[in-house]
């Protein structure tokens, strides 16, 4: 499907790609995979023919349809959100609006009409060409789409200009996923995700047809949906037969076999050298110390690993010690307008924990965060900071925010207390900005490059409470794991709001989960969060189990008879058989939905129906559970 031939590019003194080939087959996911800068971006970029090499050949064929994510948004605030994901379906439009247009004429038509049977025809052909291209069942699957990557039924009739930034670019994502691509170029789709429509885009993205091309920064999403890896790396590219995770596993094995072979030809290299140089010294043996020179010179050399190359060197300085609170909250509400994000909040970080903040986007976790760093107002309650503490605050757009007229060195200037101002340049070195680096604008610099630099500010100030809202958005593999490890080895206390999986593990040993308005603590790492949720599957979190339902409050025992009793308990039981019926059929049916191929089934819209009756269902019988269960508690006395 795809061919580069010998792509080359070069910026300046700097080599991008040294004449690399890249063949991508129908149906392969492929993880692109290397350092902040190495390419990734550009070469999607190629592929998608925004930018041209300065050398090499692109062949990829002109009938097949291609859609490509960007970090840039294309102009839609004038449309609704459903209106967006309408137009995902350009072909199957237009074929409707023919037909609506045939339809007219012939609703217009009287019985003095000559009816021309070619039209009828034609209306066959438009019919049968709308049926194979999903046209009956657009709805279902603009539905599935937007649902499973965090949308509400009720922003569906919202204007785009109504949402954020981060909703807009899911809200494109979801346009491409819709319009059913041949190649998907994907650059960075989990930046603005949440864990939970991760874990859905997972799924969808790994069940589908479609040939993909994907960057990401994130392991555990590239190890689910790719088959195939390819890295760039010092302007070459190797390709690997394998998903991301077992990719590593190869590279590590080829990189110790290539560090061992390095290793096991220099001494035989050092060996004839010495043999060589002793029989130079003999003139009886000069002749043949000469071939033994030739031979060692045609040696074919095993390369050496290069580990050469830059990371960043991340400490945040520690402040003074704090008191044992560092931080207290209690009953935070919030709203905006008539939306109420938070309602009641108490929470108490004490010192040295880090804690990390996960939930759906919109749930309240910034919300939060910006109440507790003062930045907005709550609508009500009390925030306090401990004895001693100084906060340090990363805020989610930080990087966005920097100013695109000033330079790096200007940038840190401008919030440098004056004891660290001889050491910036140092400070931007440890951000792998070095010499001239100092004097660039802001505004020629990467998202990864922006990242660093917002981290860069973070540095130039003792604290004792760190607060990072989506630290990792932009930043390579390697700098997440600089970065984590800076985080463990700081003394302080921590507040992280991040859906980065692996980032979280054995980060942060409390996990605050925010849903529905409140918040529920769990107390151990994301994954034992995950596990406590029962499910690899955010989305079964939206299902209310028996155990979890709402407890009976002690009452007062009112007397009733051992048959009225009985009745009730009796009762129960039929209502829990039910309700097990019931919940075995909506899970058989969310099977089915969870497969794209499914909306292509004419009974698709029955089935969904039938799903949204299943759920009424089971909610009507979790009420009268509860009002029996309510009643046997009340009159029960044992």
């Amino acid at each position: 499907m795809i061919q580069l031939t010998d792509i080359f590019i070069k910026y300046g003194d700097r080599i991008l790609y040294d004449y690399i080939n890249f063949r991508v087959e129908k149906g392969e996911r492929i993880g692109l995979v290397g350092r902040n800068g190495t390419g990734k971006s550009t070469l999607l970029k190629i592929i998608a023919g925004t930018q041209s090499p300065d050398d090499g050949l692109v062949d990829i064929s002109k009938q097949v349809k291609l859609a490509f994510l960007t970090q840039d948004l294309p102009e839609t605030k004038k449309l609704t959100l459903k209106e967006l994901a309408l137009s995902a379906f350009e072909e199957a439009n237009k074929i409707q609006d023919e037909i609506d247009l045939i339809n007219k004429k012939l609703e217009n038509m009287t019985d003095n009409h000559h009816i021309d049977m070619k039209i009828f025809d034609r209306l066959s052909e438009l019919n049968m060409a709308y049926d194979l291209l999903g046209g009956h069942n657009i709805e279902g699957h603009i539905e599935l789409v937007l649902l499973g990557l965090g949308f509400k039924p009720e922003d569906f009739e919202k204007q785009m200009h109504m949402f954020s930034g981060g909703w807009a670019m899911r809200a494109e994502l979801a346009r491409l996923l819709l319009s059913s691509p041949e190649i998907l170029l994907l650059d960075e789709p989990t930046n603005h995700l949440d864990i939970e429509s991760i874990l859905w885009l997972e799924q969808y993205l790994s069940k589908s047809n479609m040939t993909i091309i994907v960057i990401s920064h994130d392991k555990t999403f590239l190890s689910n949906v790719s088959n195939k890896t390819a890295e760039l790396e010092f302007g070459k590219m190797e390709v690997y037969k394998a998903p991301y995770d077992k990719y590593l596993a190869i590279k590590e094995e080829r990189r110790a076999i290539q560090i061992s072979a390095y290793k096991n030809q220099q001494k035989v290299i050092a060996e004839k050298e010495r043999t060589i140089t002793r029989f130079m010294a003999k003139a009886t043996k000069t002749k043949m110390a000469q071939s033994m020179k030739k031979q060692l010179d045609k040696l074919e050399r095993v390369d050496a690993i290069d580990d050469e190359a830059a990371t960043m060197k991340i400490s945040f300085p520690m402040g003074a010690r704090s008191g044992k609170v560092v931080l207290k909250a209690e009953n935070i509400s919030k709203a905006y307008g008539d939306n109420q994000v938070l309602s009641n909040i108490s929470i108490q970080i004490d010192q040295g924990e880090k804690v990390a903040f996960v939930g759906q986007n919109g749930q309240g976790k910034t919300t939060l965060v910006k109440i507790l760093t003062n930045l907005i107002p709550a609508d009500s309650g009390v925030v306090s900071l401990g004895h001693n503490v100084t906060p340090n605050y990363y805020a989610q757009n930080q990087a966005d925010n920097l100013d695109n007229s000033k330079t790096l060195i200007q940038t840190l200037e401008d919030v440098s207390p004056p004891e660290m101002r001889t050491k910036l340049r140092s400070v931007l070195g440890s951000f792998l900005f070095s010499g001239e680096d100092a004097e660039k604008k802001v505004s020629v610099l990467s998202g990864g490059e922006r990242a660093r630099l917002a981290m860069a500010i973070m540095v130039l100030r003792p604290s004792n409470l760190l607060i990072m809202d989506e630290p990792t958005n932009h930043l390579d593999m390697i700098s997440k794991e600089v970065l984590k490890q800076a985080i463990k080895l700081f003394e302080g206390t921590v507040v992280i709001v991040s859906h980065d999986r692996d980032f979280l593990a054995d980060l942060c040993h409390v996990v605050y989960e925010f849903r529905d308005q409140e918040i529920k603590q769990y107390l151990g790492d994301i994954n034992y969060f995950l596990e406590k949720r029962q499910t690899d599957s955010m989305r079964e979190i939206e299902k209310v189990s028996l155990s979890e339902s709402s407890a009976p409050k002690q009452k007062k025992k009112i007397h009733a008879s051992r048959d009225e009793v009985k009745k009730k308990r009796r009762s129960l039981q039929y209502v829990e058989r039910d309700m097990g019926k019931l919940e075995n059929q909506a899970r058989k049916i969310e099977l089915k939905m969870a497969d794209p191929a499914f909306y292509s089934e004419p009974s698709h819209e029955e089935v969904i129906k039938k799903y949204q009756g299943l759920k009424d269902k089971i909610q009507q019988k979790m009420t009268e559970w509860e009002e029996v269960a309510m009643w046997i508690e009340e009159h029960d006395e044992g």
